[in-house]
């Protein structure tokens, strides 16, 4: 399948799912990132009079905003901003602290962020009676690179299916700006935060090892290790089957 004949069938496949829960439209959130931009797109595609993109600002680079912004423009979609900033202040006040290490509460604060926009993105859509749509990928969803319950909780991801290479390739093809296309992929989630750093290794290493392809053993070793460590994430939470449990 060529990249014209993916992006409408992505299209039609956003139509459908619309249509078979009996929504009016679609709801994404604009990061600035490419994944995001990419979504934006296809979604104004399908529903030109009845998608919105929400742009959250919560403590982020104004270089996201930026980008997100020559995207709304380039391709005059409608969208609406939402300063997250004093909200999460406020919930932080409120909530508990603990003493943990550095890191442990850096990834708590970060996956703050996130479930704030996703709250942000279903009022949306609840008041709107539209779908939230999440712009994941495949070599995200499969390493677990994603926030439970938050940039992971939507309703569909029309990019799932897709590893981070071939979303690259149909950004070329939609005419997504080239700032977004050259910048380092970050998820902005706290300062110099990248998603490869974050990760230990290239989405080009994870999407050779999703699509069969030679790897270097050690970092064969890391990618299975995170594919197994965030199982949970990719799963319904369990439920206990009383005839089979024994204790």
């Amino acid at each position: 399948m060529d990249v014209a004949q993916l992006a409408e069938k992505l299209v039609l496949w956003i139509r459908e799912q619309v249509a078979a829960a009996k929504r009016k439209g679609v709801v994404v959130g604009m990061s600035g990132g490419i994944d995001s931009s990419v979504l934006a797109v296809l979604c104004h595609r399908a529903f030109p009079q009845s998608m919105v993109g929400v742009i959250m600002p919560c403590f982020s680079k104004e270089e996201d905003k930026a980008h997100a912004l020559l995207v709304t423009k380039k391709f005059s979609i409608p969208t609406t901003e939402v300063i997250l900033d004093d909200i999460l202040n406020c919930l932080r006040k409120a909530l508990p602290r603990y003493e943990v290490e550095t890191t442990t509460d850096l990834v708590a604060q970060a996956n703050l962020k996130s479930r704030l926009r996703m709250v942000t993105l279903y009022y949306v859509a609840n008041q709107l009676q539209y779908l939230v749509v999440g712009s994941s990928n495949r070599s995200e969803l499969e390493v677990g690179y994603f926030t439970k319950y938050g940039d992971g909780g939507v309703d569909i991801m029309p990019l799932g299916n897709l590893v981070k290479g071939q979303v690259r390739e149909l950004a070329k093809f939609l005419g997504i700006p080239k700032p977004i296309l050259d910048k380092p992929p970050s998820a902005g989630l706290w300062a110099g935060q990248t998603s490869e750093e974050e990760l230990g290794f290239k989405y080009e290493e994870v999407d050779r090892y999703l699509l069969g392809s030679e790897l270097a053993a050690d970092v064969k070793r890391k990618i299975e290790a995170k594919i197994a460590a965030n199982k949970h994430k990719r799963s319904l939470p369990p439920v206990l089957d009383f005839d089979n449990f024994t204790p």
